[in-house]
């Protein structure tokens, strides 16, 4: 549906502007007039995520709205409406000093909706791209209960916590990763390029060459003369790779090799324990129903061997069943997760327990990628020393044997 953008004044001569959707500009006239507003000025505006160019819509690739944004929003939201300031009023307010477009545009579409006589949980459910099922189902239980204002400040809390456990996360594999794309790229340029022009002298010596010389003179060749190759099978590897991964069966397979890594796997177990506990002890503090919760924890998880195992404790909870039984029979969860949920149960805290899961998992997961950190950088170094030590080993040889012939 299209989106207009308009200003104009009320019956009491105070200006105002905004946006709306309509299925024409006819149809945008008339719901403003039924707002009591005379429209000095209306316009479409290009579609949510493109910008104008001439006559044609191009994509937007700035237009993307980004957590932290959606975060920030969230904690103004909640600072407003537990200032008793009217919902459509704090929406107005937020509009104005939004900057992203597209939030912006979700936002001044949200208002509308609102004044339209729509609860604030249905108009926002109406933009899962930006607000996604745990962030519509915690404002729903806000509005229900008359706490909107601490709802919005808990989810404000969660959505900048998953911010900064995403961001430790790549963060701290950013310099591994880097390190070894740098020390891979050094050894097929010295391979590629430096050692044919060294080794080249070698050949016109017709004699037998060391073994750590013949090695290193094929693994040049090879790599000088099959690069293109090799490039090609690894783009389509990586291409079926995902197709595959991207099948149920497929994800599940790769999710448990991933949590069986050596060095890896603890912390991608530790990273999606830690999501769980978080996500559902928030939606649990939120009121939001269990069963309802754990639907969305399972999305948030993104894992699929853990998110089997959740589907089935749903399932066990509808027809009686206590958390913490399916959770010790999945025999994924580590034995204090569900220690801890069958304590919160007893106690009537599972939500504080949960948790206090989350943090105890957050701080292991800072440990784990310290520790990882170390081991991989001395790791990378002894491989690139191991490399360019046998690249220097293999040219010396010859090399020594013509200065021994020579004399």
């Amino acid at each position: 549906m299209p989106i207009y953008s308009w200003t104009g004044y009320t019956d009491k001569g105070k200006t105002e502007r905004g946006m709306l959707d309509a299925a024409s500009l006819r149809a945008a006239k008339v719901k403003l007039k039924a707002r009591d507003i005379f429209v000095s000025t209306i316009s479409e505006e290009a579609p949510v995520g493109t910008v104008q160019t001439g006559t044609a819509n191009v994509r937007d690739i700035f237009g993307k709205v980004k957590k932290e944004d959606v975060a920030i929003m969230t904690r103004q939201m909640s600072t407003l409406i537990g200032a008793n300031v009217p919902l459509v009023e704090a929406l107005s307010a937020l509009y104005e000093q939004l900057e992203n477009p597209t939030l912006k545009k979700t936002m001044a579409q949200v208002r509308d909706a609102v004044n339209e006589g729509a609860s604030f949980a249905d108009a926002l459910s109406q933009h899962t791209k930006i607000f996604p099922d745990l962030y519509v189902n915690m404002v729903r239980s806000g509005e229900a209960s008359g706490a909107l204002d601490i709802v919005l400040a808990r989810l404000a809390d969660f959505l900048e916590g998953q911010r900064k456990l995403a961001s430790k996360v790549s963060s701290a594999m950013i310099y591994p990763v880097l390190l070894m794309v740098v020390a891979i790229s050094i050894v097929f340029f010295l391979l590629t390029t430096i050692v044919p022009k060294i080794t080249a002298m070698f050949e016109s010596m017709h004699r037998t060459l060391p073994l750590p010389t013949r090695m290193l003179i094929a693994t040049s060749d090879f790599l000088g003369h099959t690069w293109w190759l090799i490039l090609i099978l690894v783009a389509v590897g990586g291409y079926l790779f995902n197709k595959w991964r991207k099948t149920d069966s497929g994800a599940m397979k790769f999710d448990r090799f991933r949590m069986r890594m050596p060095l890896f796997g603890p912390i991608i177990l530790k990273v999606s324990v830690a999501r769980f506990a978080r996500t559902l002890g928030t939606l649990l503090t939120a009121g939001v129903p269990i069963i309802e919760a754990m639907k969305i924890v399972k999305t948030v998880v993104i894992n699929k061997v853990i998110e089997f195992h959740l589907s089935e404790a749903a399932t066990d909870i509808m027809e009686g069943s206590s958390l913490s039984a399916p959770l010790r029979r999945s025999g994924v969860f580590p034995s204090i997760v569900y220690h801890m949920v069958e304590v919160g149960e007893r106690s009537g805290t599972l939500e504080d327990m949960l948790l206090k899961v989350a943090d105890a998992y957050e701080d292991e997961i800072d440990t784990s990628i310290s520790g990882l950190t170390s081991v991989l950088e001395p790791a990378m170094i002894i491989f690139m020393a191991v490399v360019i030590g046998f690249i220097i080993v293999s040219i010396l040889f010859p090399m020594l044997e013509m200065s021994t012939t020579v004399r």
